[in-house]
């Protein structure tokens, strides 16, 4: 299989289930049985493809231009590809754990929701892919649009009005901010190609562009990017919650937010280039608006109740390390943070599919109901306690090594308080994660728990996997830095 057809594949087959979904729309095992069939396929052709990608091959295609000098095309290199694992991977979870999750609660709209799905998993990887700032743009807008079904699921007010506000900061940001600043650098660099190094250092050294002017196009590039939930423009994120489980689950592991903190390391590497961003120190506010991010909604997180409330605003600070990992403009931030996609991706996926389980086995949704819970449901909470390690940065989970990596690169550009500022984050997620599952585990103080018992089995088999999966991150960690490293491209 040549790498030009992987590239159409890994495109072409989230489509095929949406197809095969509609078409199978009135039948529910053959339309969810093609769904698992396809996206095994998927994994399976970008595992092959990941295999010729981090030995050094950077396979291209072309879709055709939409006008002269605009081009559709796709290339693959390291980053995208990590991404496109990690999102190809946790569909095959994420579709079985929806299985168990719609139908225990008689979902309406499931084809629906099923075909939307897909369509985001072709996003997904179009941006994995996309080799110019144009097909990201459309990837990430088709993210935007394929979503907001999924947002409004439950087609209530309060689910109507989750979703004006989702869609309301994601279009006006990417069209006031992003758009504005994907033509800036066409008409500076004549290029939208994303290149080794970043685009703008020519013209930077030419003098077509100040570094102020590098610092007010940096700002429009990050706050366009509206679903990496920087901080003003992180409301839609809570927001959104008011969707089911699994679409909180694509929402902040698989698709969703992982496009956003993927584009602004993207634009970080291939746009600017890291060597810039360090000279000019044109990043340098940056790494305290995200550091402020990770701080002030870990505060948020530890007052709401709520698990998937909580959960939601953990997201927002956990996104924000990746954004500072960009913005360190050091090898060890920028590898930090692509690590950081995987690690967080498969820890907050296991939290989300934990709180599904429980609603769906206790109808629970306050922490403060949840006491005893995890003597009838150990596996549930455990898997919680498991990922919870993970977000944390602590051994045996997969984020201690991101965490570390991200720690270095504040060393390496000298920010003694953006280390204070992660220490201190740790904290604060053990703050408002460990008490979660310790609640669980304690006896109960009444009889609410009696006769309960864990969430069906396909629902708790998938938090089981991911949780060991968090583990598997940990020790496959080096792997994952070694793919990484080419992209730095540091020549300081």
């Amino acid at each position: 299989m040549t790498p030009l057809l992987m590239i159409q594949l890994s495109l072409g087959l989230p489509l095929l289930a949406m197809l095969l979904v509609g078409l199978f729309g009135k039948f529910p095992n053959l339309r969810e049985a093609g769904t698992l069939a396809v996206s095994s396929v998927l994994f399976w052709v970008n595992c092959n493809l990941a295999t010729r990608v981090f030995s050094g091959e950077r396979p291209q295609w072309s879709l055709g231009e939409m006008m002269p000098g605009f081009e559709i095309g796709f290339t693959v290199e390291p980053l995208g590809m990590l991404f496109a694992l990690v999102a190809s991977g946790l569909w095959i979870v994420t579709t079985v754990y929806a299985i168990g999750y719609m139908r225990s609660h008689d979902e309406r709209n499931q084809t629906r929701f099923f075909a939307c799905f897909a369509i985001s998993i072709c996003a997904a990887m179009a941006a994995a892919f996309a080799g110019n700032l144009l097909t990201l743009f459309v990837a990430y807008e088709l993210m935007t649009i394929a979503t907001y079904p999924l947002v409004t699921h439950h087609e209530t007010e309060k689910a109507k009005q989750g979703g004006r506000v989702y869609l309301g900061i994601l279009m006006s940001t990417s069209v006031a901010f992003l758009m504005l600043a994907i033509a800036w650098t066409w008409s500076v660099a004549d290029t939208l190609e994303f290149a080794d190094g970043g685009i703008l250092a020519l013209p930077h050294s030419e003098g077509k562009i100040r570094e102020w002017q590098l610092g007010l196009l940096l700002g429009l590039f990050v706050f366009g990017i509206g679903k990496a939930a920087l901080m003003p423009f992180h409301r839609w994120l809570p927001a959104a919650m008011v969707a089911p489980t699994p679409v909180s689950a694509l929402l902040h592991a698989v698709a969703v937010v992982k496009v956003g903190v993927f584009s602004v390391l993207k634009v970080a590497v291939y746009v600017f280039g890291i060597d810039l961003m360090h000279d000019t120190g044109i990043s340098d506010w940056l790494c305290y608006v995200a550091a402020a991010t990770i701080l002030l909604a870990s505060l948020v997180a530890m007052t709401k109740d709520n698990l998937k409330a909580r959960l939601a605003y953990s997201t927002v600070s956990q996104l924000a390390y990746i954004t500072l990992g960009a913005a360190l403009a050091s090898a060890a931030g920028v590898i930090g943070g692509g690590m950081h996609i995987a690690m967080h991706a498969m820890g907050k996926i296991t939290l989300f599919f934990c709180a599904g389980a429980i609603y769906v086995a206790t109808h629970k949704t306050e922490i403060s109901d949840m006491r005893g819970l995890g003597r009838v449901m150990p596996f549930t909470f455990g898997a919680f306690l498991i990922a919870s390690l993970s977000i944390i940065g602590l051994p045996p989970g997969g984020g201690a090594w991101s965490k570390w990596f991200l720690a270095l690169g504040t060393v390496e550009s000298g920010q003694v308080v953006l280390m204070a500022a992660l220490m201190i984050s740790s904290l604060l997620n053990i703050a408002y994660l460990i008490p979660i599952p310790i609640r669980g585990f304690l006896p109960a103080t009444d009889e609410s728990s009696s006769g309960l018992r864990e969430a069906p089995l396909m629902c708790v088999v998938p938090l089981c996997l991911t949780a060991i999966g968090s583990i598997v991150l940990f020790f496959v960690a080096p792997e994952i830095f070694g793919w990484l490293v080419p992209i730095t491209q540091v020549t300081r």
